[in-house]
């Protein structure tokens, strides 16, 4: 049998989902144990962790484990890892639960148990300032922190069944499928892009020149919860799809959505999805500019410079870093600081806020900027 690409963060894909005979053991229990409703953001977690998204986690982390990777960026037991995996509940909802603990879906459905192995109140001032460098609640990440509530509840957990009516499912790969994908397409090098975004052709471009150098191309766009202003999930889907229908080779690509929420946490975030798309079975992964970054918090390739902070080894997956990439109308083609001599009155550039402004007038920005068929998606959605 072909063995995988790479092995996952901390050498093992967990799998925490229960067998059969389990689930229907804790269904017939769970009418008598303590209840938590799990919000779609702390349903995307609770998905990651039992699919193994965030291996070496099998849990939500207990407060040794937070502390440590809040300030040194590593789990208690050594790995690398940049931002806690936490489930934060009221102090009323924290308030006599038992040592199982059944986590419902917000219609009461049974998704999984929590284990609980503790629970800790820690300073979300510091945690803020650690892994988002700023205290501004104005920052999408940080607002998360502070709304979610006091308590902090550690301890693995056993999903016995993910959600009715998950959207993508067509493209909803757990690491266990992407992994069978790359092996019965017999790619020993992926390279992973993530994105929030519709595929512009900028990304396009940095997509491609790292398709050149590897086997294939992962293309992963996360559809967790992410700040109300970025385009909805279910219009990026639409707008890669008509993109890898008319440009992209078949055979060297493959659409699969990641279930995590955004953080905007910048350079640890970088560091967060390198590992994920690690156990998702890629060996390589792009950052750009600015990656997982949202106003001006970060410096434009601090997300690029953070992996110099790990020793050899301690991260498996290599970067493929970029500069800012754009079309230069004197080069005639996509090119980067790198590699284009003009000055930047040759270079095509539109802000985000004038592609919407374009966009809901229903007007088409440049071809050099994106493709007519991804306009055409976003146009008719913002005039729906």
């Amino acid at each position: 049998m072909p063995q995988d690409a790479i092995a996952p963060h901390g050498g093992t894909l967990v799998d925490r989902m229960a067998p059969e005979a389990d689930r229907e053991a804790w269904d017939g229990r769970a009418d008598g144990l303590s209840s938590l409703t799990m919000d779609a953001r702390k349903r995307a977690n609770l998905e990651m962790i039992a699919i193994g998204g965030l291996s070496p986690v099998t849990g939500f982390m207990g407060e040794a484990d937070y502390n440590l990777v809040v300030s040194d960026m590593h789990t208690s037991a050594g790995a690398a890892w940049p931002i806690p995996v936490t489930l934060q509940v009221t102090e009323d909802e924290a308030k006599g639960l038992s040592d199982d603990v059944a986590l419902r879906d917000e219609d009461g459905t049974l998704l999984a148990i929590l284990h609980l192995a503790g629970q800790y109140r820690p300073d979300k001032a510091v945690e803020a300032a650690k892994v988002y460098g700023t205290d501004d609640e104005s920052h999408p990440g940080v607002a998360a922190v502070y709304k979610g509530g006091e308590a902090y509840l550690a301890g693995d957990i056993t999903m016995l069944r993910h959600p009715a009516g998950l959207p993508f499912e067509e493209h909803r790969l757990s690491p266990t499928a992407t992994r069978a994908a790359f092996r019965e397409r017999g790619w020993k090098t992926i390279v992973a892009f993530q994105t929030r975004n519709p595929v512009h052709r900028a990304h396009e471009y940095l997509q491609k020149c790292a398709l050149e150098m590897v086997d294939g191309l992962l293309l992963h766009p996360l559809v967790g919860e992410t700040k109300g202003d970025d385009i909805p999930a279910d219009v990026r889907m639409r707008c890669y799809n008509v993109l890898l229908e008319g440009y992209y080779p078949a055979d060297r690509t493959l659409l699969s959505v990641l279930p995590a929420n955004m953080h905007y946490a910048g350079p640890r975030e970088a560091i967060y999805h390198a590992l994920m798309r690690q156990n998702y079975g890629c060996t390589h992964f792009i950052v750009g500019r600015d990656h997982a970054g949202v106003g001006d918090y970060y410096g434009t390739y601090d997300a690029q410079l953070i992996f110099n902070e790990f020793s050899p080894g301690e991260i498996g997956i290599q970067t493929v870093n970029y500069e800012h990439t754009f079309f230069c109308t004197s080069c005639q083609g996509m090119a980067s600081a790198k590699t284009c001599p003009h000055d930047k009155e040759s270079h095509v550039f539109l802000s985000g806020t004038k592609v919407r402004e374009m966009l809901a007038a229903g007007q088409t920005p440049p071809a050099e900027f994106t493709r007519e068929e991804v306009a055409k998606v976003l146009i008719e959605s913002m005039q729906a």
